[in-house]
């Protein structure tokens, strides 16, 4: 770490904080959204299967409900 520490000492802020995070994205930039589009395309689906499992468990509800809703007692 002190290798890397040495390098950057004699460097300008601009080039830390800006030109190496710019050469990181440009380097790296497919991965990244690549792994953006994979997790944000995860977090859709599973948010579409918790409603679509709602969705059905309110339907069966409410289609079993009416005719047995003396019977069930709490429901």
């Amino acid at each position: 770490m002190d290798g890397i520490r040495a390098t950057f000492a004699g460097t300008p802020w601009w080039v830390k904080w800006v030109a190496v995070p710019l050469l990181a994205l440009f380097v790296f930039g497919g991965v990244i959204i690549s792994i953006l589009g994979t997790l944000i395309s995860f977090v859709f689906k599973l948010l579409l299967f918790v409603a679509l499992v709602g969705g059905l468990i309110f339907v069966v509800k409410k289609f079993t409900g009416s005719g047995s809703k003396s019977s069930s007692g709490d429901w």
